[in-house]
Parts: structure tokens; C-alpha cells; sequence
């Protein structure tokens, strides 16, 4: 059977598959990132990991994977296969599509974690049949991805999407992000953002943006306030980038879209109060979960299976 490599490289755990023709996970497995270690035993683990599925699907199915695909968050030169920066993995400059291929064989894709997912979710997930979305994950921080026809943009330096990083509270005494920025909309509306506030607010460091939605639930007005400046802030950013980009259909998942309509339905009604002339697109919750990583870099592979036979057929013909 026909199959492919699926590694998933997040900052706690590498997800990793193999993947059928029909966008079935055949087997599935995850392994400690080990970032403790350093970013040399990052890559050794991924190399590894990628080698045992490689004997793994050779003999469950008769044949090596026909390609490999990987998903890494930081900053990503797909051209180069080159896994640039990501500062919560401590390396730089990783040719992981040399690395992975002299170690497994065949063709390998290299993608940005957040733009696999989002791949995956305009494909086979929650905005399958459009043509135009914005996936945007809300978890530590918040990325997106644009997707048009059937593809995800990736901007001329490969930071497409970048919508965390849109100033949605500009002025004095802005939260400072991650980015060297202040007042970035991860610091407003991203789950930890959530979390950190919802911790200051109850008086207890253990709190979380869970605990927030269940007390939201509840009717606590403390946790609906801690709610409130989050859907708010979500909702100015996701109108700029309406304004861009005219998506048809806004694909929210991550952490804090668990919390489902205690999310959905205020920022919905948010978004619809904001908008001016612009066509109000559909808001829904991610479909694939944990699992969107693992079929995007899946469809990665494939993708680049279908462009080398491609290319063969039009040097043969």
C-alpha cells in the first residue's frame, strides 16, 4: 500500500503518522520533543522517529513511504527546505529536508506548523468547498493561515498570516509580546493570555483560560469581564483581516475554541457588529483537532508525490 511519513514537531511532543492515498492515518505515534536537551537532540529524535516509521511502513505494507512531509513552527524556508529559527526549540539554520531524506529517502516537504494545519483544515476539515479562508489557532499565541484555492500562502518571507502580531490595543502601557512588540493581539485573546489574566483576576496562579470559559459558563461576572476584553480584541483583529483578505469562511481552532459556543457565539455576534461594507464570513470551530498538523505535512507528501510525476511526464513527453 502506498503511504507516506507524517511528523508533526511541536515544543512538548513530536506527532507523527503514516498516511494513506485517502487522507487516512494508518498508524499513529508521538515521542517527547526533548528541547531539554538541546536542538541537536531535537533534530536526532525527529531523524529517529522518521527512520522508524520508515521500517515500520516497509513492513506492514510492502514498500517504503513514497515521501516524507514536516511540520515545524519558528521561521521555515520552504524553498530551501530549511528550518530557519523557532526560538522555543533553540535551533537555527537546520536543513531538515537534506537531513530527513539522507536518512529515510525519497522526497521530503518542509512546512510551517500553523500553515499545515490550516492546509489541512481547508482541504478535508472545517472549510473543505471554500475557496478562500483564514485558519487562525488560538493557543500560546495566534497564527493563521490563508488559504486560497486549495493552497496556503506563505508571503514573500514566508510570514503570511502573521495575524497574532496585528496591534489591536496601540497606546502607553500595552502588554510586551514575544515579538518586541506591545499590545499584539496574542497578548489580548490567545489562550495563555486568557489563562494569565483569569489567574490575576480569581486570585488563583493555577487558573487557566479553561477555568475562565467554565466560570464564564457559570455566570461569574469577574470571569465574563476576563471574556469580554478577549472576544472583543479577537474580533478587531479578525475584521482587519477580513477587510484584507475577504475570506469566505474564518476557521477558529486551538485551545481556547474548546470552550465552543462560550466562544462562538459572542465572537460571532462581535465580528457582525464590526462590519461595515465587507461580506460577513462564516465563523466556525476547527474539524481536525491535534490531528491537523499530521494530515497537513501527510498532504504535503502527497502533494509532492503528484508535482515529481508531474515533472517527469513533462520531461518524457
Amino acid at each position: 500500500m502506498k503511504h507516506v511519513i507524517a511528523l508533526d514537531v511541536g515544543g512538548t511532543a513530536i506527532k507523527a503518522a503514516l498516511v494513506g492515498a485517502d487522507h487516512v492515518l494508518l498508524h499513529e505515534t508521538r515521542r517527547p520533543t526533548g528541547r531539554d536537551q538541546g536542538p541537536d537532540a531535537v533534530v536526532t529524535g525527529i531523524l529517529d522517529l522518521a527512520a522508524d516509521l520508515r521500517d515500520l511502513g516497509e513492513r506492514h505494507y510492502g514498500e517504503p513511504p513514497a515521501a516524507t512531509g514536516i511540520a515545524v513552527p519558528g521561521i521555515v524556508d520552504t524553498a530551501t527546505g530549511t528550518a530557519v529559527y523557532a526560538a522555543n526549540l533553540g535551533w537555527r539554520d537546520v536543513p531538515l529536508r537534506a537531513l530527513l531524506a539522507d536518512r529515510v529517502g525519497g522526497p521530503v516537504a518542509l512546512g510551517h506548523d500553523v500553515r499545515t494545519g490550516g492546509l489541512a483544515e481547508g482541504r478535508i476539515g472545517a472549510g473543505r468547498g471554500a475557496d478562500r479562508f483564514l485558519f487562525v489557532p488560538l493557543g500560546t499565541g495566534i497564527a493563521g493561515a490563508i488559504g486560497i484555492d486549495g493552497r496556503v500562502e506563505e508571503g514573500a518571507n514566508g510570514c503570511a498570516g502573521e495575524i497574532g502580531h496585528v496591534a489591536v490595543r496601540p497606546g502607553p502601557g500595552g502588554e510586551p509580546c514575544g515579538c518586541g512588540a506591545r499590545s499584539c493581539l496574542e497578548t489580548v485573546a490567545s489562550a495563555s493570555a486568557v489563562s494569565r489574566a483569569w489567574a490575576r483576576v480569581s486570585g488563583d496562579p493555577q487558573a487557566d483560560a479553561a477555568d475562565c470559559a467554565k466560570a464564564v459558563a457559570a455566570g461569574d461576572p469577574r470571569a465574563t469581564a476576563v471574556w469580554a476584553e478577549a472576544v472583543n480584541a479577537l474580533a478587531d483583529g479578525l475584521v482587519m483581516a477580513v477587510t484584507l483578505l475577504d475570506p469566505g469562511t474564518l476557521i477558529i481552532g486551538g485551545g481556547l475554541a474548546e470552550a465552543g459556543e462560550t466562544l462562538f457565539a459572542p465572537l460571532r455576534a462581535a465580528v457582525a457588529e464590526r462590519v461595515t461594507f465587507q461580506k460577513l464570513p462564516h465563523i466556525v470551530p476547527a474539524a481536525l483537532g491535534d490531528t491537523a498538523g499530521c494530515l497537513g505535512a501527510g498532504l504535503l507528501a502527497w502533494d509532492l508525490i503528484t508535482q515529481h510525476a508531474t515533472d517527469a511526464t513533462e520531461v518524457t513527453a
